[in-house]
């Protein structure tokens, strides 16, 4: 079988760890691994298959030789490197959203459109991590009828804000719990016990940036470039995975029944619909694994062509490190 060098950028973050594990999980070929993040981390190890690998410093020459880098570094980093990576042969795949909406830059959810890889030129975007359950969840309803607008509500657990967001949370409960205060670093406002309606600066007519990512960047994955999304994205307090509450109208009547047949039938999906029963998606039974749960599925009872639905998907892996070697994949496959 033939082997690939693969680099990993941010090696020692939420994600880049992630990849790390889930290219073991999924027995990616990978002849050798090149761990890459600053230099105050070069020298230290990662585990991988059994052995210590070194970290090496994140430089324009650290892609020699390197096959497929996947990116899970910040958009400053990602568009610092990108030029050195694709210069030496390498195909960087993104999980920044640097690159998202370049129109020469694929933005892939390999359940949703795979095909779209074929069109790279040394980069490949990985979507936002709402976004990629939100387009796995609903994609099989086009094929009923094409999606033409989505009102969607996410609820984000801390750790999609990386590492430091579960301490914070944690750190947080331990100190109310005992009385004292604990002053906020992660995140605007305290996270405990409480909800915080902002991801994301101000984009757009007071949308923010995190919210703009649904319509954005699900027009180019899904191929609708007409659709239209209201989003409000909500940080909870929740460790991991993301949910996300989604109506979806169409151009003409979609019947309950066709949503959970399609939702049964798609890729990436399992349907956990049984409301008499108490089985719906939930945070704790998506977390650590890679199916996206879609349920609560009904109709919506303010458009006659609309169908209300609940999906819950683990936010560091599907959403990103999983989504991102579900690329290397494809690429892989030719």
């Amino acid at each position: 079988m033939k082997t690939y060098t693969v680099a990993v950028l941010g090696a020692t973050g939420a994600v880049g760890q992630e990849m790390i594990k889930i290219l073991q999980e999924r027995n990616f070929p990978v002849g050798k691994l090149v761990p890459l993040a600053s230099a105050r981390s070069a020298g230290k190890t990662v585990r991988f298959r059994g052995e210590d690998v070194t970290i090496q410093e994140a430089t324009e020459t650290a892609f020699a030789g390197v096959d497929i880098v996947l990116g899970a570094a910040e958009n400053d980093i990602a568009k610092k490197f990108a030029p050195d990576i694709v210069k030496s042969g390498a195909v960087f795949v993104d999980n920044s959203s640097a690159f998202r909406l370049d129109p020469k830059v694929p933005l892939i959810v390999p359940e949703v459109n795979p095909e779209d890889v074929k069109n790279h030129q040394g980069i490949i975007s990985n979507p936002n991590c709402s976004t990629i359950i939100t387009v796995t969840a609903v994609n099989a309803l086009n094929a009923i009828s094409p999606i033409r607008s989505m009102t969607a509500s996410t609820y984000q657990a801390v750790s999609g804000a990386g590492a430091g967001g579960p301490i914070e949370l944690m750190a947080e409960v331990d100190a109310l719990r005992e009385g004292k205060t604990y002053e906020p670093k992660v995140f605007s406002h305290q996270i405990a016990f409480n909800l915080i309606p902002q991801i994301g600066g101000e984009q757009f007519e007071g949308y923010t940036s995190e919210e703009m990512k649904m319509q954005n960047e699900g027009r180019k994955i899904m191929h609708l470039p007409e659709l239209k999304v209201s989003c409000t994205c909500v940080r909870v307090p929740v460790v991991r995975s993301h949910s996300i509450s989604v109506s979806c109208h169409f151009d003409v009547p979609v019947t309950v029944e066709q949503v959970r047949q399609a939702i049964a039938k798609a890729p990436g999906c399992k349907l956990v619909d049984d409301l008499a029963s108490k089985q719906y998606p939930m945070p704790l039974d998506t977390s650590d694994q890679d199916i996206v749960f879609v349920g609560r599925i009904r109709p919506d009872l303010t458009d006659d062509n609309g169908v209300c639905l609940w999906c819950c998907g683990d936010q560091v892996r599907k959403g990103a490190a999983t989504n991102a070697i579900q690329i290397a994949e494809l690429l892989i496959q030719g």
